[in-house]
């Protein structure tokens, strides 16, 4: 094995301690020189992980341990915008960084995001951008998971190709409009069964195309459908646009509980506000007896979490029975069956949240 190759497996110990992923990974250590028995690395933090740099110096001097013919590093730290410190609402949880660059003529960015799959995250996506849709409110939903883009199919779009307006480096991709929302998802581009099977670069790449080149117009707010867990796609935005927030999903669990609790922890050490959590599958209808209630899921979980965290809960939302539009397509609760429980505590939610950004219509 080369010296080089040497060094980065010895830094790859080195994690970031928010997203536990190797600095080497992450692209915050670039390898300037290797003259042994001295090596020269540059090390460059985005601003959320300022605070990590003594810790992460150390491991990197810790590391060279492991190399018999390294004795000496020398770190040379990169620039790095610096952290504004306001909050953003009565739920923040301190201001983001200065360096982002807003979407034009969008108002309020919000991420929907879980610690795990499985919860129902996508559907809380879609449901809340058409409950503000109904609200009156224009509403652009960006389905973030680039490995697992449903949302096509969950608003009945999946066969729609978008349509791309100007020309080079001024194409736009011009959002889908449905149910009331303008929504942009990688499932549109891509074949029904085809995989995504792409690095950490070529992620965010794609996230920033979808932020920045889609003509999104006029939006009071736009919904990012994150994917579960700490990874490409959450780094991506938190790095390129000023959010209003993030709203954790969860079920009432103790298993997704758990990995809610790191979502939501990496995202405070991003400094990007909680909103809540929204606790989702909390109770199951029969449909039969509508009267009735089942916590066939345990209970208290979503309450739990956003007390640990002093965040709100935002809401509990039920199981009912799928809601079957006729065309052959899934459609969301709120649109198909606007006088449903589950339709009414979303357009619930959808105020709740207007109220705690301040956003009248």
């Amino acid at each position: 094995m080369k010296t080089n190759e040497k060094v980065l497996k010895a830094f790859s110990s080195v994690k970031d301690v928010g997203s536990e992923r190797s600095i080497v990974e992450l692209g915050w250590l670039e390898i300037v020189s290797v003259k042994p028995p001295k090596i020269v690395v540059r090390l460059t933090l985005p601003n959320f992980a300022i605070s990590q740099r003594g810790q992460i110096a150390n491991d990197i001097r810790e590391s060279i341990k492991a190399l018999e013919d390294i004795e000496e590093v020398q770190i040379e730290i990169g620039e790095s915008a610096p952290s504004e410190g306001s909050p953003i609402g009565q739920a923040g949880h301190g201001g983001q960084p200065q360096g982002l660059t807003p979407i034009p003529k969008v108002k309020n960015v919000i991420a929907i995001s879980s610690g795990k799959g499985g919860v129902g995250k996508s559907t809380v996506a879609v449901n809340l951008a058409c409950a503000l849709s109904q609200k009156g409110f224009k509403v652009g939903l960006l389905d973030a998971d680039i490995y697992g883009p449903n949302t096509p199919y969950m608003l009945g779009v999946s066969d729609i190709t978008p349509e791309v307006s100007g020309s080079g480096a001024e194409q736009k991709i011009i959002p889908i409009k449905t149910c009331g929302i303008g929504m942009v998802s990688m499932g549109l581009l891509i074949d029904q069964n085809q995989p995504v099977i792409w690095r950490g670069p070529m992620l965010n790449g794609i996230i920033r195309q979808f932020l920045y080149q889609s003509s999104w117009g006029e939006r009071d707010f736009l919904i990012v459908d994150l994917p579960p867990g700490t990874g490409d796609a959450q780094l991506s935005l938190a790095q390129a646009v000023p959010m209003a927030g993030v709203v954790i999903v969860t079920t009432p669990q103790n298993v997704s509980l758990q990995d809610s609790r790191r979502g939501l922890a990496m995202f405070k050490q991003m400094n990007i506000p909680i909103l809540g959590v929204i606790e989702n599958m909390t109770y199951f209808i029969p449909p039969d007896q509508p009267q009735k209630s089942y916590e066939i899921f345990g209970s208290g979980g979503g309450k739990q979490l956003a007390k640990e965290n002093d965040v709100p809960l935002l809401s509990q939302i039920p199981i009912e029975s799928d809601t079957y539009s006729g065309t052959g397509k899934d459609l969301p609760v709120v649109h198909t069956s606007p006088e449903s429980i589950t339709a009414k505590v979303f357009l619930e939610l959808a105020g709740t949240l207007c109220n705690s950004l301040y956003v009248k219509h």
